[in-house]
C-alpha cells in the first residue's frame, strides 16, 4: 500500500496550506489601542467569532484526519473515505462562516458592506471548492492502485492551487478598526490557535 503514501502526503501539506485562510477571519491581528470607541463594531466582531470558532476547529479535525493518513499503511478505500469527508467537513465549515458573516450583517467601517459581500462570496466559493473535490474523491477507482494515486495527484495539485489562492476578502474584511475588534474577542483568538498549527505547515513543491 505504499504506493498512495507519497501522495497523500502531498495532499495533506497542500491542505494543510489551506487552514491560512481561517486565519484571515480569526482575529489574528494586533489589537493596537484598546479603546471602547466603537461598541457595535465589538458586538459585530463578537457574533462573527463566535460564528468562526466551532468551524476552525472542524477544519482543524478534517486537517487532521487527512495528516493522520499520511502516517498509516492505510488501503486507498480508507483514504477515499477519510478524504471525502475531510472535504465534506472544510465545505461546511466555510459556508458556515460564510454564513455568521453574513448574519452579522456588515461592519460599521468605510465599505463595510462590499467588504462583508466580498467576503462571504468569497467563504462560499471556498465551500463550493471543497465540496468539488470530495465528489472527485468519491469518484476514483480504489482497485487500481496507480489509478487511485493519479487522482490523488491531480485532486492534491487543484488543492494546492486552491490553498494559494488567497483569501484578499477575508484580509480586506479585517483590516483596521474590525481586526482589532476581532482581536479583542476571546473566541477568535482561540480560532486562530486552533488553526495556526496546521497552518504552519509548508505546502508541498510539485
Amino acid at each position: 500500500m505504499e504506493g498512495t503514501k507519497p501522495v497523500n502526503k502531498k495532499l495533506a501539506a497542500a491542505l494543510s496550506g489551506g487552514a491560512v485562510l481561517v486565519l484571515a477571519l480569526s482575529g489574528c491581528s494586533s489589537s493596537g489601542a484598546d479603546d471602547k470607541k466603537n461598541d457595535a463594531l465589538d458586538t459585530w466582531a463578537k457574533q462573527v467569532c463566535d460564528g468562526v470558532q466551532p468551524q476552525a476547529k472542524k477544519i482543524e479535525a478534517a486537517n487532521a484526519a487527512i495528516q493522520k493518513e499520511t502516517s498509516d499503511n492505510s488501503s486507498p478505500a480508507d483514504v477515499q473515505k477519510t478524504d471525502a469527508q475531510a472535504f465534506q467537513d472544510m465545505s461546511d465549515a466555510y459556508k458556515a462562516i460564510g454564513a455568521a458573516v453574513s448574519k452579522a450583517g456588515a461592519p460599521d467601517v468605510d465599505n463595510g458592506q462590499k467588504k462583508q459581500q466580498d467576503a462571504v462570496k468569497e467563504l462560499n466559493d471556498l465551500g463550493a471548492s471543497y465540496a468539488a473535490l470530495k465528489q472527485q474523491v468519491d469518484k476514483l477507482t480504489t482497485k487500481d492502485q496507480a489509478k487511485f494515486a493519479d487522482g490523488l495527484k491531480d485532486i492534491a495539485t487543484q488543492l494546492d492551487k486552491l490553498s494559494k489562492s488567497g483569501s484578499d476578502a477575508l484580509k480586506n474584511l479585517e483590516e483596521g478598526d474590525v481586526g482589532q475588534a476581532m482581536a479583542k474577542q476571546p473566541s477568535c483568538k482561540s480560532a486562530s490557535a486552533t488553526a495556526s498549527a496546521p497552518a504552519s505547515a509548508s505546502p508541498a513543491n510539485g
